[in-house]
């Protein structure tokens, strides 16, 4: 899968909407309001001054994908939040996904990238250890995993 990098300037959550299902938004983000809103998610979850969103679009131009970077520690770490990819999508496309967070959070300015992910979610903890994550710690059921993009990028 060819995944294209589009930046939602301004924060238009309508294309996330149409493409999480209700049962996932849990998944997503844990203490989000079910049904989706667009108005808690724009005030609560992506409502720092420094958060950039991005939506993954696959070779037709369609919306696949969903994520958001947010000033870690200081302006040179990016911690990523909200990761979502469609099910058709999944399987085969994390290495990609992986890639496309790294760019933008270069383009961002970030030396170092920085997440969290639930250790039971072994497609994406075993993707971010391919990708070259490494695990910091793990604390009630969530490994913290960090990427030097300085690093990655000389390597």
């Amino acid at each position: 899968m060819s995944l294209t990098l589009r930046r939602n300037y301004d924060v238009d959550l309508v294309p996330l909407a149409g493409m999480l299902p209700d049962a996932e938004i849990p998944l997503l983000n844990p203490n989000a309001k079910v049904p989706f809103d667009e108005r808690e998610w724009r005030l609560k979850w992506l409502g720092e001054q420094d958060d950039v969103s991005f939506y993954l679009q696959d070779a037709a131009g369609r919306d696949v994908g969903f994520f958001a970077l947010r000033v870690g520690v200081g302006p040179e770490v990016r911690h990523l939040t909200y990761v979502y990819l469609v099910e058709e999508a999944r399987g085969g496309a994390a290495a990609e996904l992986t890639e496309r967070v790294e760019q933008a959070a270069r383009d961002l300015g970030a030396l170092t990238l920085t997440l969290k992910v639930e250790v039971d979610n072994a497609p994406a903890h075993n993707a971010y250890l391919s990708a070259g994550y490494e695990e910091l710690s793990r604390r009630q059921g969530m490994a913290t995993m960090l990427l030097d993009l300085e690093t990655r990028q000389a390597a």
